[in-house]
């Protein structure tokens, strides 16, 4: 398993993660909405939004996944923060990042998995809003198009802005 690099910026990262005061906050309902929106659009049996900790990948809104937190270094979100689009892995069971990762060979068997990182400010990733498959499958234009919005929404509520604040 090839663990996530840690980003160049990881102490301004970390320092605009705790600004936003919601590690370890209770379940929201506008961010459930969000997650449990993704997996019935998506079909997908998982989706997440991801906040990547010091050691771990906190969950701050989950469908389909009964833990909380998982380990950081076994983490797929944790490398989809490195990039600034959706990081989109068609089948784990073939990406040398994840071929044996613990995740893939055991529960939850994920297959596919695709995380659009949610950046606070510019080159400032904190985590995804993820979707998770036990099967092998793509995205099209469409799909990647429809998940960064929802992205985008959870980085709006994340900082707190409204409608208007947003436009």
């Amino acid at each position: 398993m090839m663990n996530a690099p840690i980003p160049e910026n990881e102490a301004e990262r970390m320092q605009a993660l705790r600004e936003l005061l919601i590690l370890d906050t209770p379940p929201e309902e506008r961010f459930d909405r969000i997650v449990e929106f993704a997996a019935e659009e998506f079909s997908v049996p998982i989706a997440l939004i991801s906040l990547i900790d010091d050691n771990r990948q906190w969950f701050k809104a989950r469908f389909g996944l009964a833990v909380c937190e998982t380990d950081r270094k076994s983490s797929f979100c944790g490398h989809a923060i490195h990039v600034s689009e959706v990081m989109v892995v068609n089948d784990a069971t073939q990406d040398p990042r994840f071929v044996d990762n613990p995740m893939v060979l055991g529960d939850p068997h994920i297959r596919f998995y695709a995380g659009a990182p949610l950046e606070v400010r510019p080159g400032v990733r904190i985590g995804t809003l993820c979707l998770i498959d036990r099967r092998r499958r793509t995205l099209d234009d469409t799909d990647l198009a429809i998940l960064m919005s929802l992205r985008d929404l959870v980085i709006s509520e994340l900082k707190g802005e409204t409608a208007e604040s947003a436009a």
